[in-house]
Formats: structure tokens, sequence, C-alpha cells
């Protein structure tokens, strides 16, 4: 049994309504689901990802009105990527970032890849990866309808960095209780860090990885705005994410239990470095509500809170997403 690869990741944004501009407007990605937290129900939670929403594509955001700033550090997750088609891609978002005002550090090399470091609005740590050369994980198609190029779009997740004080706990997690291999390492952008250790799952590439970072100079990370909440692995089902459960509570890893999400079934604990991990199943995915075409138009709620649907209503901010 192994896990598939990288199913979501989740992050934090103070405005909701400048978090949609950009990841639809400037980023072309397709808002999926208009949803709340189902942990506190009085706020958004957006789901952008592909045309339709496959598993391994979808960046989400909390949205915590007036969250402070981040305070960069350790026991984090420091980096998302999102990948793109090719090499040539990368040249077009250029331009696009150039257009937008989207600070970004240019075309680099990561891992053996073209990549671009960039930040969004509230400083959310981002990089779009080339997938010029992937063998692993196919990635999913661009909307039709996008406000960027469909050619040259955001195709998926790409790996997600994680920074810790002390490898060996989480490598231990990774490597012995999850499916994960060590397979590869690069140098450190920072002067006289060790090298970022590379890890796969399931069939590896891009769309399949977490990349370890070591830095015992920095104190732990002060989560705010544009911080990273938890990453989600991908599980085939519900039977295989019950024997997750149970390989948890062999390894002694206190977990949340199995959570409906009614868009998937979730399952959560944190490693050693208090990095919060989820695995989540591929289904039953996000047309269980909504109509293919008309993904995100509404504020959906899964049938447990419908009940609330005007006591809920009246505390969200409108958020306009016809256009």
């Amino acid at each position: 049994m192994y896990l598939k690869g990288i199913h979501h990741v989740s992050a934090i944004t103070a405005n909701a309504s400048k978090n949609y501009d950009f990841y639809t407007k400037v980023l072309g990605m397709r808002l999926v689901k208009k949803s709340v937290n189902q942990d506190d129900p009085s706020v958004y939670h957006l789901f952008y990802a592909d045309e339709v929403g496959r598993p391994g594509t979808d960046l989400t955001f909390f949205e915590i009105p007036n969250a402070g700033r981040t305070h960069p550090g350790n026991n984090s997750i420091t980096g998302t990527s999102l990948r793109v088609p090719n090499n040539r891609a990368l040249a077009y978002w250029i331009n696009r970032f150039n257009q937008y005002q989207v600070e970004h550090d240019g075309i680099t090399e990561e891992n053996g890849r073209q990549v671009i470091h960039f930040r969004d609005h509230e400083h959310q740590r981002l990089t779009l990866v080339s997938d010029e050369n992937n063998q692993g994980v196919a990635g999913g198609k661009p909307w039709k309808q996008s406000h960027a190029s469909v050619e040259n779009g955001i195709i998926g997740l790409g790996p997600v960095k994680l920074t810790v004080p002390n490898a060996e706990p989480t490598i231990a997690v990774l490597t012995e209780v999850l499916s994960f291999k060590q397979v590869a390492s690069y140098p450190s952008p920072i002067k006289d860090q060790e090298d970022i250790l590379v890890f796969v799952t399931g069939e590896g590439g891009t769309g399949a990885e977490v990349h370890l970072e070591v830095r015992q100079d920095l104190p732990r990370e002060r989560p705010g705005r544009g911080s990273v909440h938890h990453v989600a692995f991908r599980v085939e089902n519900d039977e295989e994410l019950e024997k997750w459960r149970q390989i948890l509570i062999e390894n002694r890893l206190p977990n949340s239990g199995i959570v409906d999400r009614y868009y998937f079934k979730a399952l959560y604990f944190r490693e050693p470095n208090r990095i919060l991990f989820e695995l989540s199943t591929d289904g039953p995915g996000f047309a269980t509500d909504e109509d293919v075409d008309h993904l995100g138009e509404q504020l959906a709620l899964p049938p447990f809170f419908e009940d609330r649907r005007d006591e809920i209503e009246s505390k969200l901010k409108p958020l306009d997403t016809t256009n």
C-alpha cells in the first residue's frame, strides 16, 4: 500500500476577495468550490484547481480575516509548487508576472527542473515547476475558460517543501510509516546549509514529492496570512484510509480519526516536528453537489450544514465569483 502523491495543500488568507482575484485572474486557476471552513463555518474555504478539481491539483485557502503576517521559520511547510507543462511555459509566466507586478526570482533550476519562485500579494511562498521531463504522476488540465493561457496553464500541485530543525524524526515518518523513499538531494540556496532531501511516493515525479530542508538557524514559524496550514496526500478510497488509520495507531501517532469532508474523507496527524499532515481519499470529488460546468459559482455547503445556510450566509462577506 502506498500514497499516490500530493492531494491538496491548504493555506491561510486574510482576504477572500483579493485571494480569489489573484488565483483566478492572475494564475488562471479555476475556483472549483466556494465553501466554508467546516471547523469554523463563519469563514470561507476556497478551492482552486484544474478544470474539474482532480485530486492533486487543488490549492485551498481558509479565510481568517485580519490575520497577522507570517513570521517565517522552522517546523513548517515553507514552499508550495504548481506544475506547468514545460520549460516554454515558464517564459510565458515571467511575462505575465511582470505584467501583473508579481514578485518573482526569475527562471532558475532546482532538482534538475526549471522553476520560478514567486510570492502572492500576502507573501505566500510559491514555485512554478516545469513538467518538461516528468515521468511520474500525470497532471490535470487547465480550465478552458481560464484567465491565463490554457496552453501554458497550471496543471496541478508539485513538490511541497518542509523546513525542520531536525530531519531524522520527519524522515522516519515519511519512510517507515508512510510510503516515501529518499531518491535525491540538491544544494540549498542558503549558504552553508545542508542539501535539501527529496522523497517520493507512488509513481513519483513532480506530483508526488516532498522536499525536506534542515534549518537549525531559524526560530519556529509564527503562522499568519500567507502561511500553509497543512499538506494532504492521496489515498485511493475509504478502505485504504481505514488501513492507514490503523498504521498510525500501530506507530503510536495520535490522529483525528476519519473525518467526513463530504468531497473526500480525511485523516489528520502531526509528524514529530509538528507539521500537520492529512491523508485524503480521491473521491467522491467536487461534482458531488454541483454540475461540472458551474463549479464554484454558488456557496456550496455539505448536507450537515444546510439547515444553517441562512445563518452562515449572513456572516460571510459576499464574494463575487461571476467574472
